[in-house]
């Protein structure tokens, strides 16, 4: 069962037992742009106890706000004993909400209370954005828009529902959605909207770190990053949300090395060029590859001086970890965030780098990232791509058992020589290594042999 077979599903189902029931939200608003919702809701005057009474299996997680999920799991009989060794469908699910008003945002995210209306007209009052106001009923396809919803889808317009500062003041996060769903759909902000955002900005950062993060990971993902943060800048938000980033406009770079300007100019074409869908770690290593060179720039001095950002990867570095931490990103997430920003200058040395060197740079973590950072860097820069060329072909035509070949020497090796682990003994190991991967030695005799000359 798909998402939208379980939402028609249970909008049947509710009007079956006497309730109103209607798809609402963003589903129906990109079902009417023609594009394939990511998730579907269902709004309903059924309250929460008479939905649960309905689906009994559903989870009641979010009841307290008038939020039920339903899933696929929980109206499907078991499978048929024969049918028994078929692989678990994929789990699907659909939230249901109470038709309701909400009173109250102390916390700037959720309703202080609720309180259950019996009209679709009365809910859409406190949902953010007309587009997102809109209600439609599966059986009939009959369209129901008392926000305006539908002028604003044809004119290309994000509007707030009623007064945008009363909607921003109830949950900061909208602030930021509004810039997604403009760049996502490539729609203008109502003035009235964009004013008000600019007014709030400064209140974005009482929104939780992880809420955050993942919408900067969806501004960054979903194929309009650099439409997303032009708005995000000449909104305000993106001197509060990261200053780091705003602080990259107006940092000049040498010519001959970026013709393209500044570099919040090349990190915007880099994000231009980001695929709809991207890795999220990708997206933020592009977004903070060059985030320590404005500490770090020097201007030119002396008559063939040029501008420099000595130590800029180092800076950049840990400014990157930083930020991560800040955002509450996964430990693992934030090391592949900033092993980006610390290897991406490395390109540059790579026809030069002895073969266990490269060796060892490609075979990195994720390094399809690591390459495809390059590549933009590249295109965003001098255009030159020999040296992505370059490592392309050496992955291409070096066996995997040369670029990691099973070790020649253990160990339990050096200790049968004498040696004790220790850092002469990690040392060791070492050299061994890359004299194998360099091709020098190819058997364990051979191996032992180098170890003996290197011992005291």
């Amino acid at each position: 069962m798909t998402a939208r077979e379980l939402a028609h599903h249970v909008c049947r189902t509710l009007r079956g037992a006497g309730y109103q029931a209607y798809l609402v939200g963003g589903c129906v608003r990109d079902i009417l742009l023609k594009r394939e919702p990511a998730d579907y809701d269902v709004a309903t005057d059924a309250t929460p106890d008479e939905v649960l009474q309905i689906f009994p299996r559903s989870l009641a997680v979010g009841a307290k706000f008038g939020v039920i999920i339903v899933t696929n799991d929980s109206i499907e009989t078991d499978s048929a004993s024969e049918g028994a060794e078929d692989p678990p469908a994929l789990r699907v699910q659909v939230e249901v909400a109470t038709f309701r008003s909400d009173i109250g945002y102390s916390d700037g995210r959720h309703p202080d209370r609720v309180e259950y209306t019996r009209t679709p007209e009365e809910d859409v009052q406190r949902r953010d954005f007309t587009i997102n106001a809109l209600l439609l009923d599966p059986e009939t396809n009959e369209v129901l828009d008392f926000a305006g919803g539908r002028d604003d889808l044809r004119a290309g317009i994000i509007r707030a529902i009623g007064n945008p500062e009363d909607r921003f003041r109830e949950d900061k996060l909208r602030m930021a959605r509004a810039v997604r769903f403009a760049a996502r759909f490539r729609y203008a902000i109502e003035a009235k909207t964009f004013r008000a955002i600019q007014k709030l900005a400064p209140d974005i950062n009482q929104v939780s770190a992880e809420r955050l993060r993942d919408e900067l990971t969806k501004i960054l993902t979903e194929g309009a990053a650099r439409r997303g943060f032009e708005l995000l800048d000449e909104s305000g938000l993106l001197a509060e949300l990261l200053p780091e980033i705003s602080a990259m406009k107006g940092v000049e770079q040498p010519p001959q090395f970026h013709p393209e300007g500044d570099v919040w100019t090349h990190t915007l074409m880099m994000l231009e060029m980001l695929k709809p869908g991207c890795s999220p770690t990708l997206a933020w290593g592009v977004l903070l590859h060059d985030v320590g060179k404005p500490s770090t720039f020097t201007p030119p001095t002396g008559p063939d001086g040029r501008i420099r950002f000595d130590r800029h990867v180092d800076v950049g570095t840990r400014m990157a970890e930083e930020i991560c931490r800040r955002l509450r990103f996964s430990n693992e997430d934030t090391e592949q965030i900033a092993a980006l920003v610390a290897n991406h200058l490395k390109f540059k040395d790579v026809p030069q780098m002895k073969p266990a060197t490269l060796k060892r740079f490609v075979r990195l973590s994720r390094f399809d990232e690591h390459l495809e950072l390059h590549r933009l860097d590249c295109l965003s820069s001098h255009r030159n791509l020999e040296n992505y060329e370059f490592v392309r072909r050496f992955i291409a035509e070096t066996p995997a058992e040369e670029m990691r070949p099973l070790r020649l020497v253990t160990g339990e090796d050096l200790i049968a020589l004498g040696l004790q682990p220790g850092p002469l003994f990690k040392e060791i190991l070492g050299i061994v290594e890359d004299a194998q991967l360099n091709g020098s030695i190819h058997s364990k005799e051979e191996a032992l042999e180098l170890v003996r000359s290197r011992l005291p």
